[in-house]
């Protein structure tokens, strides 16, 4: 079996700079509970938010019970997406998954390591704020999902030419049997 090594180097690399940022995040700019945003520009702020659910704030852990539920489903959902990384053959499929893996781990992570996820990028338009305060890691997921999804609905791979129908020519001779 060959490894899916772009798949990985995707997930690592991935996993590598959402800790740095978190760690940027809440160590360097020491942006907490108690912090105010940091503004950027007019439409993006730093800001912490010590996310206790899963995307769009579902399933919030209130509880150590429930934090260790969110841990081991979003652990078997990582899980799944890893048995499916290995034996995805198409490299643009392998650096997909490894955007949702790399993402689902760096999230795992934080959950078990704190308690909840740090998010920190703030959109806003004024005072509308089109999304949810987000990181890198669910950005990640997101765009990962995103090919996959527009992968499998737009695009077809060509036929590698062992599809399984070959044309006379390569089945050879046949004999004719008149009745």
């Amino acid at each position: 079996m060959k490894l899916p090594v772009a798949g990985f180097a995707t997930a690592a690399a991935l996993f590598v700079v959402d800790q740095a940022a978190k760690y940027g995040i809440t160590d360097v700019l020491k942006l907490n509970f108690l912090s105010d945003a940091y503004h950027v520009t007019s439409f993006f702020n730093l800001r912490f938010v010590a996310n206790q659910g899963v995307s769009l704030g579902l399933l919030h852990a209130d509880t150590a019970t429930m934090r260790w539920l969110l841990v081991a489903m979003t652990g078997a959902i990582a899980l799944g997406v890893l048995v499916w990384l290995l034996r995805e053959k198409n490299r643009a499929d392998q650096m997909a998954l490894g955007l949702v893996l790399g993402g689902a781990a760096g999230n795992i992570v934080d959950r078990i390591r704190l308690g909840y996820v740090v998010d920190w990028a703030d959109f806003h338009i004024g005072a509308w704020q089109p999304f949810l305060v987000f990181n890198g890691a669910d950005a990640a997921i997101t765009i990962g999902v995103l090919i996959l999804l527009a992968r499998a609905l737009l695009v077809r791979d060509k036929p590698t030419g062992d599809s399984g129908t070959h044309s006379g020519a390569e089945q050879g001779p046949t004999e004719n049997i008149h009745a």
